[in-house]
């Protein structure tokens, strides 16, 4: 690659876009790597600033921006990804196939960043994402590097891939309503639509409900009669604060066995309880602020649970910073900082 005077470039190839910035209109390519110059083309690269330009002189060491951008890809794309159409002034996308959930390994994400010269940004993951939805951009910093360079970039990244999209499975919910209020009808269940609302945006049916009195051994009964029904994931609503008359912590560790947690550092939804029975099936008590706020832990936890990811309490703990809903009057989640 050598530098060379624009007006000295007729029947030279471009070895990379020459990028054209119209404020307020346009920002693309003018002219694409490979294109022959001409001297009608000379006036036009002058006009977005280029004085002189790249031309490519490959020695074997150095890989080009379109080509390293390549490799970047093929190291960080998993399942159900796919490229961009094209490469576009060194840069190429990664595009979701499905609806699911993000998983990014963040070790190799930073250690692939760390390597400098070259930069992979993305989205949040363990966030859902839809078909066709841009999940990250990588480009080299330089418009050549060093080829060695993009080999320890290789070696970083080794041992599968930086990201992949878990698509949502199919699944029956069984929920679980308990207090006396609503057991002996002094008021209406009114947090059962709202569960079966949030399920459904992520394709789950509910097969089955059952009403419970404030009594352990009665939701307990209740939990097992939905899981011998062929319930997949369990969900308790009611009976979770630090009441005496509060239950339903006690009938989800008796039928679990134990559990990933109860409580957790987010509000709305500090009083969450996560727990899996042996067969790996999730049975979550959802605190009653699901009930009447927007955004809380469970719409954080939901997209992993219809992904069939595993969430630990380690990953539960982590989300105090950023796990404060802030109520805006326009709720934007998730393109706002919550849980993130």
């Amino acid at each position: 690659m050598k530098i060379m005077r624009t007006e000295d470039s007729v029947g030279q190839i471009l070895c990379q876009d020459i990028t054209q910035i119209i404020r307020g209109g346009y920002k693309g390519p003018v002219f694409r790597k490979g294109h022959v110059i001409t001297k009608g083309d000379i006036p036009i690269l002058l006009s977005v600033g280029k004085d002189n330009i790249y031309i490519w002189e490959n020695d074997g060491t150095l890989v080009h921006e379109n080509d390293a951008a390549r490799i970047l890809y093929e190291l960080s794309a998993g399942e159900n990804i796919h490229p961009s159409d094209d490469i576009r002034e060194g840069k190429i996308e990664l595009i979701a196939d499905c609806d699911g959930l993000l998983k990014i390994d963040r070790g190799k994400l930073l250690a692939v960043n760390s390597l400098g010269e070259m930069m992979i940004a993305s989205r949040h993951g363990d966030f859902p994402v839809k078909k066709g939805d841009k999940i990250a951009g990588e480009r080299i910093i330089p418009l050549a590097i060093d080829r060695a360079k993009m080999e320890r970039a290789r070696q970083t990244a080794a041992g599968g891939p930086i990201f992949c999209v878990l698509p949502f499975r199919p699944k029956k919910a069984g929920i679980v309503t308990t207090g006396n209020e609503v057991y002996y009808g002094r008021i209406a269940d009114t947090f059962t639509d709202v569960v079966a609302a949030k399920l459904a945006e992520y394709g789950i049916e509910v097969t089955g409900h059952e009403l419970s009195a404030d009594d352990a051994a009665m939701e307990e009964a209740c939990i097992r009669k939905l899981l011998d029904a062929g319930a997949d994931l369990i969900l308790c609503t009611g009976g979770m604060s630090v009441d005496p008359d509060d239950r339903t912590p006690l009938a989800i560790r008796t039928v679990a066995g134990s559990c990933v947690t109860y409580g957790a550092p987010v509000l709305p939804g500090a009083m969450f309880m996560l727990a899996y029975t042996d067969l790996g099936i999730p049975i979550v008590g959802l605190p009653g602020c699901v009930m009447h706020a927007k955004r809380t832990i469970f719409d954080l936890v939901l997209p992993r649970l219809a992904a069939d990811d595993p969430v630990s309490r380690k990953e539960l703990e982590r989300l105090g910073e950023g796990g404060m809903c802030l109520n805006c009057a326009q709720c934007t989640f998730p393109n706002c900082g919550f849980g993130k």
